[in-house]
């Protein structure tokens, strides 16, 4: 529209820009999930296949955005960390969200049949939410993943409870949620380990913490070196970094003490 009487429009256009030296996280989540894994019947309380390919689809973006230092994510769900210096698209919120949720939903139904032998059907594919959220410092940053963390032990716990009652002891699961109304974890683990032998503590920790995505070096060390051309360059040639899967706690301080590099 360059020199056209019609460029005008551009001036409605928002300034989105997110607040400098704070650290961004875009988080994902799947819309609708509830009903797309009744439909593609998949296993309970987890399913490892359905894991994989969100761990599959957040590597994608990692590999793709240099920017990210870390993901985290259970479930439907994912959170992208930003480094805190971070200039990718200028940091317009709009730019940052689409893109990241857009190549995790490419990524997430192309490597769909590698994961499962059933076809997508088009009245049920997956799609995903996004949003960003910004954090002042790395005190804030670690207590929103210790907080995700957290509640991936919660929701875990709860489900391998209420499934047991369903599928081994064959509750409904309107009885299943009422018997585990008002209980506390101890409760849930105990239910666990007398009724089903299920020691709760022994289940894979890929259901119980979740799934941590770290880049094997640090990305500043890397950049530091280089001009801004030559980043421009090495971020168009999509070569792939390796990425290190971890199942592990990040709430304590022994993750963070290890990398040190994430927290700028």
């Amino acid at each position: 529209m360059a020199n056209s009487r019609f460029e005008y429009v551009k001036s409605y256009e928002r300034d989105d820009s997110l607040l400098p030296g704070t650290y961004i996280v875009v988080r994902i989540d799947g819309r609708g999930f509830h009903r797309l894994s009744k439909r593609y019947e998949f296993t309970k309380p987890n399913d490892l296949r359905a894991l994989e390919l969100m761990n599959e689809s957040a590597a994608s973006v990692m590999n793709q955005i240099s920017d990210i230092v870390l993901a985290y994510g259970d479930s439907d769900e994912y959170s992208f960390v930003f480094k805190r210096s971070t200039q990718f698209f200028g940091r317009r919120e709009c730019k940052l969200v689409s893109t990241v949720c857009s190549v995790f939903t490419a990524c997430y139904v192309y490597s769909w049949s590698k994961h499962f032998a059933c076809a997508l059907e088009s009245d049920m594919l997956p799609s995903f939410d996004s949003r960003a959220v910004l954090y002042p410092s790395s005190k804030e940053l670690r207590d929103y993943l210790s907080w995700r963390q957290a509640d991936c032990h919660i929701n875990n716990l709860y489900n391998t409870t209420f499934w047991a009652l369903v599928l081994k002891k064959g509750l409904s699961e309107k009885d299943a949620n009422k018997a585990l109304e008002g209980t506390f974890s101890s409760d849930k683990n105990e239910l666990l380990f007398s009724e089903f032998g299920i020691n709760y503590n022994n289940e894979p920790e890929i259901f119980r913490k979740g799934t941590v995505l770290v880049k094997t070096q640090p990305v500043q060390s890397i950049e530091n070196t280089m001009s801004e051309r030559q980043k421009a360059r090495a971020t168009h040639k999509n070569a792939k970094i390796e990425i290190e899967q971890l199942h592990c706690d990040i709430i304590g301080n022994d993750f963070w003490e290890e990398r040190a590099y994430i927290l700028e």
